[in-house]
């Protein structure tokens, strides 16, 4: 069977393809992945509701998702490398299209977060391929355009994830926010079937120690995070986070002692830029995963929208960011990027503070849709942008190495995004409305609170919303230290 899936496309040198078509088939495959990082928070109510859950239970059914996602992809990077990209993208989309139709058939939070969990297998199987593909079919110089069309999917998919999930939710049902990807997963595997090629592959040595130490770092330092308000932060919460920490710092002295292939090969990190674009593309994840949660919190239970309605508020930003990603992807190929990153996040930081102190109660709507059309337009400044500036200087055998390692950074980033999120909103309820925290939200997930909270309510998602903002102020500084890139000075 495994040698079957790639008959369709005989292998041809990268010179020899049309680029594109196969492009648009990955595309499809993540969106569709990305989309499902984020489409929980807009069912986030109605879950709560269904299962009488607290929102901390709830959160986990996107962070098992987003930590079963970035620990695998870096060895998943190096599968696509050993195995073809190709025949690794079909795999991982057959089980995440499976796992999809098991979360929207579960009948407890337990079950579903399992098959998140699963569903989280798949698409890290799938993401590195995206962008080790695109990286080896598409030649240096044009690479910016397609790293746009990337990057602008990214972005916009993250932000689409609410929207589509606020329709789904009202309309059929908190289920078909997983149960629409089957047949998404199933057109994405026809048309990656004969889209595309199949790419040489290359012999790689599997870390596997290094697998085990950052998949045991990460759970214990998220874990540890998550929960820590939940367990009142007790020291058997702060040894487990000490751990984690630990075991990363284990991770990375491995990676260094590594003679043979490292998981991580610490040598892209020579390269300014990559290690630059990594920062930077962390604090984004952290901060479109870490926004979504309080923000729909606040548009449903205090300005009493369904979720269609909630979702409905982030239109304008995804419309700005769609609509920029043709141009940006030119300017990439020929702006210094630090122009263009630097505005990004500069625009981002301004839209997330606005967006702030607008939550009020008594906000009229379009003094919502201001900032969130900000924010379309900073994120269209990153995005494709920083995803070109990360791949732009790897070697064609490092390029399944590279997108692993930079997706798996971008997960990382928002893996402690739902995680961080998750404590400060429980932190910031219990302050402004003693004994309502997240547990106490289960009461009111069926529509607005009570007038007489619903300030207090709002001035706890606001003061949590300042969280995503100040986090990306650290890619901020990272990015404005791009050094010009090699095609830039061979054109100057």
């Amino acid at each position: 069977m495994a040698d079957t899936l790639d008959t369709d496309a005989p292998a041809k040198a990268p010179h020899e393809l049309n680029p594109w078509p196969a492009l648009f088939a990955l595309c499809l495959g993540f969106f569709m992945i990305l989309v499902d990082s984020t489409i929980v928070s807009v069912a986030t109510p109605a879950i709560i509701e269904d299962f009488g859950a607290g929102v901390n239970e709830v959160v986990w059914v996107t962070s098992a998702y987003l930590l079963a996602y970035a620990v695998p992809v870096l060895i998943t990077g190096r599968l696509g490398d050993r195995f073809g990209q190709k025949r690794i993208y079909l795999i991982g989309l057959t089980v995440f299209t499976l796992a999809s139709l098991w979360c929207g058939l579960t009948g407890t939070i337990e079950q579903l977060i399992i098959a998140r969990v699963v569903q989280g297998l798949g698409a890290a199987l799938m993401t590195p391929q995206t962008m080790a593909t695109i990286t080896r079919i598409f030649p240096a110089e044009r690479r910016g355009q397609a790293m746009a069309l990337w990057g602008a999917t990214a972005g916009v998919a993250t932000l689409v994830g609410p929207i589509l999930g606020g329709v789904l939710v009202d309309s059929l049902g908190w289920e078909w926010i997983f149960i629409i990807n089957v047949p998404v997963g199933i057109l994405g595997f026809v048309l990656a079937w004969r889209l595309v090629p199949r790419l040489p592959t290359n012999p790689h040595r599997f870390d596997w120690l290094g697998v085990a130490l950052s998949g045991l770092g990460m759970f214990a330092l998220v874990f540890g995070i998550q929960e820590g308000h939940q367990h009142d932060w007790g020291t058997g919460i702060w040894s487990l986070i000490a751990a984690g920490i630990a075991v990363m710092g284990l991770f990375v002295l491995w990676q260094a002692r590594n003679t043979r292939e490292p998981l991580v090969p610490l040598r892209l990190f020579r390269d300014r830029n990559f290690s630059l674009a990594n920062v930077g593309i962390t604090t984004m994840g952290f901060a479109i995963t870490a926004m979504a949660i309080p923000l729909m919190l606040y548009a449903q239970l205090v300005r009493g929208l369904s979720p269609t309605g909630a979702a409905l508020l982030l239109v304008p930003m995804a419309l700005v960011t769609l609509g920029l990603a043709p141009i940006v992807g030119k300017l990439t190929d020929t702006i210094h990027p630090r122009i263009l990153t630097g505005a990004g996040f500069g625009l981002t930081v301004t839209s997330l503070v606005w967006l702030s102190r607008v939550m009020t109660p008594g906000s009229a709507t379009w003094e919502i849709l201001l900032p969130m059309a900000l924010l379309g337009l900073g994120n269209a400044g990153v995005w494709a942008p920083l995803s070109a500036t990360a791949t732009r200087n790897l070697e064609m055998r490092e390029a399944g190495a590279g997108a692993g390692v930079y997706n798996a950074t971008r997960q990382f980033g928002a893996v402690l995004g739902a995680a961080a999120i998750a404590v400060l909103m429980d932190s910031r309820l219990a302050a402004n409305l003693p004994g309502m925290g997240s547990a106490g939200s289960a009461e009111a997930a069926g529509g607005a609170l009570p007038a007489a909270v619903q300030g207090p309510f709002s001035h706890a998602m606001a003061q949590s919303m300042l969280l995503p903002p100040a986090v990306l102020l650290i890619g901020l500084i990272a990015v404005l230290f791009f050094a010009t890139p090699r095609h830039l000075k061979q054109v100057s």
